[in-house]
C-alpha cells in the first residue's frame, strides 16, 4: 500500500510543459490533454497527448505526460512504452527515470539484461558516440594531410593519428553496438496484457515465457502476425505481433 502510494504521488506531481511546439494544431493538443490530466480526466489526457504524438510533435515531456496519465488509468505496458520513449528523447529526464522504475515495480514487468561491454558502453548516448566518431575522424584526415606535406613525417602528428584512429574506431563500434544491442533499434514492449512467448507461431504451442505488460523484448524477425524475439532472461520465442509495440517510433 505504501509502494502503490508512493507511485502514484510521483506520477501525480509533475506535469511538464513541451519545450518545442512546432505546430498549432499540437499545441493545442498537448494544453488540452494537460488540462484534461489535472482536472482526472485521465482517458480524455490519454486522448489529446496521442492526438499530439499524431500530429508528431514528439518531446519528452509530451511521452512523460502520456505515460503518467496511462499509469493512471492502470494501463502498465502503455505506460512503461511511454517513459521509455521519453527518455529516447530526452535521456536525462529523472521524473521519467523514476516513474518507469516505479511502474516497473507495480507490472513486474521482465527486462533485457545488456552485455557487459554494452552496458559499459551505455554510459554515453548514440548520438554522442557519432559525434565522437566524427571528430575523431576529421582530426585523423586533417594530421594525415598536414604530414603528408612534410618531408620528414613528424612523430607528435603521426601519434595524434594513430590515437584519432582508435578513438574513431571505439566511438564507431560503440554506436553500432547501442544501434544493434538490447536498447537499439529492434527494442519492443509488451503493451498486451497476459502475453505469452511461445515456442512456435500458433496459440496452442507451448509457453516458453509469461510477459507482462511493460516486458521488454529484441525483435529479430516477423512471420506474418508473429515476431520471433530475445526474450528477458536468455529466452527466445514468438510473440503476437499486436501484442507489442517498438520503442523507436
Amino acid at each position: 500500500m505504501i509502494r502503490r502510494a508512493r507511485c502514484l504521488a510521483a506520477c501525480a506531481a509533475v506535469i511538464l510543459a513541451s519545450p518545442v511546439l512546432a505546430g498549432e494544431s499540437g499545441e493545442t493538443a498537448f494544453a488540452k490533454g494537460s488540462a484534461e490530466y489535472a482536472r482526472g480526466e485521465f482517458g480524455e489526457a490519454i486522448e489529446q497527448y496521442e492526438n499530439a504524438v499524431r500530429s508528431h510533435e514528439w518531446s519528452g515531456p509530451l511521452f512523460y505526460n502520456l505515460g503518467n496519465a496511462f499509469f493512471r488509468v492502470g494501463d502498465f505496458g502503455n505506460s512503461i512504452l511511454s517513459y521509455e520513449r521519453a527518455l529516447q528523447l530526452s535521456p536525462h529526464l529523472p521524473e521519467a527515470e523514476a516513474n518507469l522504475r516505479l511502474a516497473r515495480e507495480q507490472s513486474r514487468a521482465l527486462e533485457l539484461r545488456p552485455g557487459g561491454i554494452e552496458r559499459y558502453a551505455g554510459f554515453a548516448s548514440v548520438d554522442v558516440y557519432a559525434v565522437v566518431a566524427a571528430f575523431t575522424f576529421w582530426i585523423a584526415a586533417s594530421c594525415g594531410a598536414i604530414n603528408s606535406f612534410h618531408q620528414r613525417r613528424r612523430k607528435g602528428l603521426v601519434v595524434l593519428i594513430a590515437v584519432a584512429i582508435l578513438v574513431f574506431a571505439a566511438a564507431s563500434y560503440a554506436v553500432r553496438l547501442l544501434e544493434t544491442g538490447s536498447k537499439g533499434g529492434a527494442l519492443a514492449i509488451i503493451t498486451a496484457k497476459n502475453a505469452e512467448a511461445r515456442s512456435a507461431t500458433a496459440d496452442n504451442a507451448s509457453t516458453v515465457l509469461p510477459l507482462p505488460p511493460g516486458s521488454e523484448i529484441e525483435v529479430v524477425s516477423r512471420r506474418g502476425d508473429w515476431i520471433y524475439a530475445t526474450l528477458p532472461n536468455d529466452f527466445r520465442g514468438w510473440v503476437p505481433a499486436s501484442a507489442a509495440e517498438f520503442v523507436r517510433l
